[in-house]
């Protein structure tokens, strides 16, 4: 009996506890909302701005029909550190940067009547606005954060005396838009296709006339290598190659400035035009072989077929009328156009002999993607890989290396991206399993490259999983990509017994019977 009041009194104190914390949950430490800012001047409608809401206050609606319209007023003293000289009472009160901290605004603006409080940054970033640590401060109005520049269109329509009305509400994103699953197509069919490339237009290419006078130099029109113009990657090559990007990632962190992201445009769109042609020419000979016999004599270049030539012009005013709506949003149809013709012709060219060089260069770009978006940040205080990617540095000029799609269900917008490298290192090595597979003559499901395509696309389901999962925070693909696709390699040769032999291959030797593998 002696332990009862004691029993009483702990469970009294957590009580108190647990009432004092659901106090404290309702006026501080909320959950933060992004927030839409509906504006009308004169009666009339005006721009959307964004903003984002306080730890402390009341919610804003998740819907605009919830909310009302309300005129917006600057308070007096114009930084609300002191009692407001100005009725603010029915109108959403403006208050600047100042002396006192957001929490002190708030509750003046909340004194004088006003509805909601949008506190103008000094800068064009968000910040969190915390709560004070004065716990007698009680905030029950929405307080919303809005970047200098929409402070200062705000403040330049009050000056002018015209009326500007506002309505606040936080529309929430959807938990999963399903333009991920357009963008999941659309790498792995980048994969499937670089990988089939020789297949799907080989078979009815053999104009070898053609070949003479085309000026592609990716592959041949009878659908046999080019050995001349073939990169074989070897282990030094790989190791280099991650080193190289590295530094070139960090020059970019560094020293990114919009004619650095102009000279990035520029090969992108360099390369673009080559990959676009060469998959147009290839995919259109495929089906009318004849339409290449034509040619044109033309000076430096000698003779030239004229279909070659204005496929060529097609794609260099594609590629310009890009460069020049680049900032619209339907720009990432063109991006990623260029860009897969791009991808197309570097899994032509470049090559890895077997596994031993796959597993390097994989394993020192997995380490390389984990460090840039994760470790990154304890060094340079920002994740290098985010930085340069968004083109923070650069005025929000973003690098083009990357497929976009629209997030067409997203109220917020955006675009959901994966970034070349991601396409690019995974696809050299199923392109080398479908090139194993076919020099071996395995069938689909005793091969590797259909498992390796099934790998892959589980990669990039977990990549999305995992950006969701931390709230939208850039993931290092190649974390979940490497894995889903050398492993499942490294997996199934062990299984049937071909490990030794893919780790050493050679294909200028596989038909030799002496080093053939053994079949399970």
């Amino acid at each position: 009996m002696a332990s009862s009041p004691s029993l009483a009194v702990a469970v009294v104190v957590l009580l108190l506890f647990a009432a004092a914390a659901a106090a404290d949950d309702a006026s501080c430490h909320h959950s933060l909302q992004l927030t839409k800012i509906k504006s009308w001047i004169d009666g009339n409608k005006d721009v959307d701005y964004n903003g984002m809401t306080a730890k402390f206050g009341s919610y804003l609606p998740e819907d605009a029909d919830q909310a009302a319209k309300t005129p917006a007023l600057f308070s007096d003293p114009i930084d609300c550190c002191s009692a407001s000289a100005s009725k603010l009472s029915g109108s959403v009160a403006l208050c600047v940067r100042g002396t006192c901290d957001f929490t002190t605004k708030a509750a003046f603006a909340q004194s004088a009547g006003a509805t909601a409080a949008l506190m103008i940054n000094d800068a064009d970033e968000l910040f969190e606005m915390e709560c004070s640590n004065d716990t007698s401060v009680n905030i029950s109005i929405p307080v919303v954060e809005i970047t200098k520049s929409t402070g200062d269109a705000l403040n330049k329509l009050l000056t002018s005396k015209r009326k500007v009305e506002v309505l606040l509400y936080a529309p929430t994103r959807p938990v999963v838009d399903y333009s991920v699953a357009f963008l999941w197509l659309m790498a792995v069919g980048t994969v499937i296709c670089a990988s089939l490339w020789s297949d799907i237009t080989a078979p009815d290419q053999n104009d070898e006339r053609y070949n003479e006078l085309s000026p592609k130099s990716s592959m041949s029109e009878a659908g046999k290598d080019d050995s001349e113009d073939l990169v074989n990657i070897d282990t030094k090559g790989a190791i280099i190659f991650v080193i190289t990007a590295s530094t070139f990632l960090v020059l970019l962190f560094f020293f990114m400035s919009s004619w650095f992201i102009w000279v990035l445009i520029i090969l992108f769109c360099i390369g673009g035009i080559e990959g676009m042609h060469n998959c147009i020419v290839s995919l259109a000979l495929r089906k009318r072989p004849k339409c290449g016999q034509k040619t044109l004599n033309l000076p430096m270049f000698g003779e030239v077929s004229i279909f070659s030539l204005v496929v060529l012009l097609f794609c260099v005013i594609f590629a310009v009328v890009w460069v020049a709506t680049r900032r619209e949003s339907f720009s990432w149809f063109g991006q990623d156009a260029l860009g897969i013709g791009l991808m197309i012709t570097v899994l032509q060219l470049a090559r890895l002999p077997n596994i031993k060089v796959a597993t390097v260069l994989l394993c020192c770009a997995f380490v390389y993607d984990i460090f840039w978006v994760f470790i990154s940040p304890v060094i340079f205080q920002k994740s290098v890989m985010i930085t340069v990617a968004r083109g923070d540095k650069a005025g929000g000029e973003a690098i083009p290396m990357l497929l976009r799609f629209p997030r067409l269900s997203d109220p917020w917008g955006g675009y959901d991206m994966i970034g070349f490298g991601d396409i690019l290192f995974p696809g050299l090595l199923v392109s080398f399993t479908r090139r194993f597979d076919k020099a071996n003559k395995k069938g689909v499901v005793s091969g590797y490259f259909l498992w390796l395509v099934v790998g892959y696309g589980f990669g990039l389901f977990f990549t999305y999983l995992g950006l969701y999962m931390m709230n939208g925070h850039g993931q290092p693909a190649l974390l979940y990509l490497v894995p889903c696709t050398l492993g499942v390699t490294v997996v199934l040769g062990c299984k049937r017994g071909e490990l030794k032999y893919l780790w050493s291959y050679d294909a200028d030797s596989s038909s030799s019977s002496s080093k053939e593998p053994s079949r399970v």
